[in-house]
């Protein structure tokens, strides 16, 4: 028995999210009917952690068990991407390599990145359509960055996950949050080994909402207090988050 780590890209924009859903096609459903269109049985994928329907991975991470060898490990990603091609999947499979049988993709994640991609300037872009969040509205940076400092380090996160979160407890460890620029496009990194459902996504609502003037700097630590989730910004969109880095 061999087990296998994948390396994912996805755009999400007409997915479910990664989980397999009776209301249309995942990420994980198209991925695991190309292992079966490659080795003609069901495979079972493991996977990191899941996406909601409409975001995009850049390094999503995965894993399954096999008893076929007939494909070496490096080629298993050329046989999985040709089938995922076949059938129009916006699904990319950039590594493919055997680990040990202890290595669980999920449960031996040590960080994960999100990247957060806002493009600020006053008229859209037809290239970044469902790639990023369009906001027309100048948004002040040195705020949004004094912000996001409140948020670095464990705290109860109630405020920021969404009402039907499932998570035992809404503590959270944020390591970090980097924010950067480049002529129009604004990036915002979260770094932290576990993330409860959407909030990334609020989070980066919150601190729009701070850099639009519509929050101040210094309410940031009330909000996390209140543990109240309509105290905390909106919710970002979905097109603009990308599961970018997954560190073991």
């Amino acid at each position: 028995m061999r087990r296998v780590k994948l390396l994912i890209e996805y755009v999400g924009s007409d997915y479910v999210g990664w989980q397999s859903q009776e209301n249309g096609k995942s990420i994980q459903e198209q991925i695991e009917l190309a292992l079966f269109q490659i080795y003609k049985k069901k495979i079972r994928l493991f996977v990191s952690g899941r996406t909601d329907a409409g975001v995009h991975a850049l390094g999503q991470v995965a894993h399954f068990d096999l008893d076929d060898d007939r494909l070496e490990e490096k080629k298993i990603c050329y046989a999985i991407n040709y089938f995922l091609k076949k059938n129009n999947d916006t699904i990319v499979i950039i590594d493919s390599e055997f680990v040990e049988t202890t290595f669980h993709a999920r449960f031996s994640v040590k960080k994960k990145t999100y990247l957060y991609k806002i493009f600020n300037r006053k008229l859209p872009s037809f290239f970044l359509e469902d790639r990023a969040w369009f906001i027309p509205v100048n948004l002040n940076l040195k705020k949004i960055s004094k912000a996001a400092k409140y948020l670095i380090g464990k705290h109860d996160f109630n405020s920021f996950r969404s009402s039907d979160c499932q998570a035992k407890s809404s503590v959270r460890t944020i390591e970090n949050i980097s924010i950067s620029k480049f002529e129009n496009m604004i990036k915002i990194r979260v770094f932290g080994k576990s993330f409860m459902h959407n909030q990334v996504r609020i989070i980066v609502g919150t601190l729009v909402n701070v850099g639009k003037g519509v929050f101040d700097v210094e309410i940031i630590p009330d909000i996390i207090k209140q543990k109240d989730r309509k105290k905390a910004g909106p919710t970002a969109p979905p097109s603009g988050l990308y599961l970018e880095k997954i560190e073991y």
